[in-house]
C-alpha cells in the first residue's frame, strides 16, 4: 500500500476518538470492525493464501473470550496474564484440531471445521463453570500503562494498535522464506515438496497462527463488553468471518479491514434503510444482504481490495516502477554443497519398475550417471520418461527395483527428503506460483539453504538471511538470462521463459543432480543455444544432469550419454553417435526407413505437450 495512503489512514484513525464530535456509535462500530479484522486476518492467511477453508474461527474467538472471562472473575487473574493463558490454551487446542482436521481434503476439510466449531459452541453453552448459556459477567477492564480502558474510546486505541501490529507481522511473514512456502500451499504442495518443504507442517502453522489471532480478538472483545455469552461464537459468525475474508480480498492483509468494514457497515445500514424503502417491519435484512453478497462475489471475485489496489497503481504508475526496480543488493553467499569428484557414480537406477494396476509404465529399467555428465532420456511420447523422473525424485513410489543417489536409497524416501540430499528438478508441465514474482519463485527453490522460522519472519528480524536468499535467486536468474524480469509476475511470462524460470529455481537449490523435463520445449533457436551454454557450464562445474527432451538437435549436441525408452522399456544406451546408428532405435522411431536418425524436428517439438 502506498505510504501516503497509509499515513492518512493512521492519522484519521488516531484523531477520530479524540474529536469530541465523533458519534459514540462510530467508535463502537470501528471497535467491532477492528475485532473482526483480527479474525479475518487469520482467515486471509489460512483460506485466502493457504487455500484451507475454515468455518470455525469463531470458536477460537470464544476460547480467548471465555479464558479471560473465567480467569479474571473466578481466579482474580490480571487480564494480561489471562491473555497468555488464553493463547496457550488456544495453541494447544488448535494444534490438536489442526493435526487431525488438516489431513482432510476437498469438501471434507470445511465439513470438519464445522464439526469442531459446533462442538466447542456446545461446550461454551453447557459447561457450568462457564455460566452455561447465561455466560460470565463482571469482567474487569484492561489496565494499560496505568490507564483503565473502561470506555469504548479508550479501548479503541488498544484494539487498533493490536490490529495494525498483527497486519505488520502477517505482511512480514508472507514476504519471507516461510511465507513463500505458505503461498505454495494453494498449488497443492507437490512442487514445493520437491524442494524439501514440509507442506503438512506449514498447514498446521497457519492454522495455529489464525487461531491465535482469533483468540486475541476474543480477549479484546471480552474486556470491551465486560461480559461474554456463547451466541457470538457460533457457526453463523464463523460463516460471516469467511464472507468478510472473501469480500475484502483473500490474499491481502488490507482485505481484512476492507471486508470487515464493508460487511459490518452493510449489515447495519440495511437494518436502518430497508424499513424506510419497503415500509415494513418484517425482517428482510438477511435476504437483501445475501443478494448483495452474491453480486459482490459475481463482479469482484477476487475481492474489493484488489480492485482498489489496481486502481491506485494505475493512477500512480506503481506497477510499472515495481517491474523496473533494481536487483536485490549484494549479500553473504548461502552455504553450498560439496560436489563429488568428476567421474564419481552419482545416480544408479537398477531394475526400476512402476506398475499402475495392470499397466507397466516403467519396465525394469537400469542406467547410471556420473558426476560431470549430461545424460539424455529420450523416446516417443508415452515411453515412460517422466514416470522415471518421478520415481527418481520420490513423486511416485517404485513398485520394485532400486534407485541409489550417492549411496542413499531414493526409492524408499519421500520427495522432500530426496531434495535434502541434493536432487533438483523441473517439471514436464510447468509448475510455478503465477501470482508471485519471478524472484520469489526462484527464492522458493533455495528454501533448504536457510533456517528462518515463522516467529523471526513475522517480527522481521531475519533480514540478513532473507537478503541472502533473494540475492541468490537474482544471481541464478541472471545466469539463465531472466535478470530483467525479477519483479514481473511469473504468470505473465511466455511458456519458454517459464521453463527457464523453473531451471533457475532448481539451480537455487544448489543440487548435485539436476533433472530437467523437456527444458527446451517452447524455446526459440537462440534461446536453446543459450540454455545449452548454461547446461554445459554446469557440467564443467561438476553437476550431473539428466534430461528428457524431444528436440534431437539439442540432445545430440549436448549430452554425453543417451538412454532410449519405448513403452516403459529401455531400447538402447550409449553415446549419441552410437544411438543414432542403432537399428532397434531406428525401427522404433522411423520404422527402419532412413539411414540417419532424425527423430523429430525442433519445429515439431517446440510445442510438444504429450505425456511422457
Amino acid at each position: 500500500m502506498n505510504r501516503i495512503i497509509l499515513i492518512v489512514f493512521l492519522v484519521i484513525m488516531a484523531l477520530l476518538p479524540a474529536w469530541s464530535g465523533t458519534p459514540e456509535f462510530w467508535i463502537t462500530q470501528l471497535n467491532y470492525i477492528g475485532l473482526a479484522s483480527l479474525v479475518v486476518l487469520g482467515l486471509i492467511l489460512l483460506t485466502g493464501v493457504g487455500g484451507l477453508t475454515s468455518f470455525g474461527q469463531a470458536a477460537f474467538v470464544g476460547i480467548g473470550a471465555y479464558a479471560t472471562a473465567y480467569l479474571t472473575t473466578a481466579s482474580g487473574w490480571s487480564p494480561w496474564l489471562a491473555l497468555v493463558a488464553g493463547l496457550v490454551i488456544t495453541f494447544a487446542v488448535a494444534y490438536v484440531l489442526g493435526a487431525i482436521t488438516l489431513r482432510l481434503s476437498g469438501h471434507y476439510l470445511p465439513l470438519g471445521t464445522i464439526a469442531w466449531c459446533l462442538s466447542l459452541y456446545y461446550l461454551f453453552g453447557n459447561l457450568e463453570f462457564l455460566g452455561q448459556y447465561d455466560g460470565i459477567a463482571g469482567i474487569q477492564a484492561i489496565n494499560f500503562l496505568g490507564l483503565s480502558l473502561r470506555d469504548g474510546r479508550d479501548i479503541y486505541y488498544l484494539i487498533w494498535l493490536v490490529v495494525l501490529l498483527s497486519m505488520w507481522a502477517t505482511r512480514n511473514l508472507l514476504d519471507s522464506r516461510p511465507g513463500r512456502a505458505i503461498r505454495a500451499l494453494r498449488s497443492g504442495g507437490g512442487m514445493a515438496e520437491s524442494f524439501g518443504i514440509n507442506m503438512a507442517s506449514y498447514k498446521v502453522i497457519i492454522f495455529v497462527y489464525s487461531a491465535l489471532l482469533a483468540c486475541l480478538s476474543g480477549w479484546l472483545y471480552a474486556h470491551m463488553q465486560r461480559a461474554v455469552s456463547p451466541s457470538p461464537f457460533g457457526l453463523n459468525y464463523g460463516i460471516e468471518y469467511l464472507f468478510m475474508a472473501v469480500v475484502g480480498g483473500g490474499t491481502s492483509v488490507w482485505g481484512a479491514i476492507v471486508g470487515s468494514g464493508l460487511i459490518l457497515t452493510l449489515k447495519d445500514q440495511i437494518q436502518n434503510v430497508l424499513p424506510k424503502i419497503i415500509d415494513t417491519t418484517a425482517n428482510f435484512e438477511l435476504v437483501v444482504f445475501g443478494i448483495l453478497m452474491v453480486l459482490v462475489l459475481q463482479y469482484a471475485r477476487d475481492g474489493v481490495w484488489p480492485i482498489i489496489a489496481s486502481w491506485w497503481n494505475n493512477i500512480t504508475g506503481q506497477a510499472k516502477s515495481r517491474r523496473s526496480a533494481v536487483a536485490p543488493p549484494e549479500a553473504p553467499a548461502l552455504p553450498q554443497r560439496q560436489r563429488p569428484e568428476l567421474g564419481t557414480l552419482v545416480l544408479d537406477v537398477d531394475a526400476a519398475r512402476k506398475e499402475f494396476g495392470g499397466l507397466v509404465a516403467v519396465n525394469d529399467i537400469s542406467f547410471s550417471l556420473k558426476a560431470g555428465e549430461i545424460m539424455g532420456l529420450i523416446g516417443p511420447n508415452g515411453a515412460g520418461k517422466s514416470t522415471t523422473f518421478n520415481l527418481i525424485t520420490g513423486v511416485l513410489p517404485a513398485t520394485s527395483g532400486k534407485i541409489t543417489f550417492l549411496g542413499n536409497r531414493l526409492d524408499k524416501l519421500p520427495s522432500r527428503e530426496i531434495a535434502k540430499l541434493g536432487v533438483g528438478r523441473t517439471f514436464q508441465h510447468v509448475q510455478l506460483l503465477p501470482t508471485m514474482t519471478v524472484l520469489e519463485n526462484v527464492a522458493l527453490g533455495a528454501h533448504l539453504r536457510s533456517k528462518v522460522g515463522v516467529l523471526p519472519a513475522a517480527l522481521h528480524i531475519e533480514r540478513r538471511t532473507e537478503a541472502a536468499l533473494l540475492h541468490e535467486a537474482a544471481k541464478q536468474l541472471q545466469r539463465v538470462g531472466l535478470g530483467d524480469y525479477l519483479y514481473e509476475q511469473a504468470g505473465n511470462l511466455a511458456l519458454g521463459q517459464q521453463r527457464i524460470l523453473e531451471i533457475a529455481r532448481a539451480l537455487a537449490a544448489d543440487p548435485i543432480l539436476l533433472l530437467l523435463d523437456e527444458p527446451a520445449a517452447g524455446l526459440r533457436y537462440k534461446e536453446k543455444q543459450e540454455l545449452a551454454k548454461v547446461l554445459d557450464q554446469l557440467r564443467k562445474e561438476g553437476m550431473s544432469i539428466l534430461l528428457v527432451e524431444h528436440d534431437m538437435d539439442f540432445v545430440m549436441n549436448l549430452t554425453d550419454h543417451l538412454v532410449v525408452m519405448d513403452f516403459g522399456t529401455k531400447l538402447a544406451e550409449g553415446t549419441p553417435a552410437d544411438v543414432q546408428q542403432n537399428p532397434v532405435v531406428l525401427e522404433a522411431y522411423l520404422g527402419g526407413i532412413d539411414d540417419d536418425l532424425e527423430f523429430e524436428t525442433s519445429e515439431d517439438t517446440a510445442t510438444a505437450g504429450g505425456t511422457a
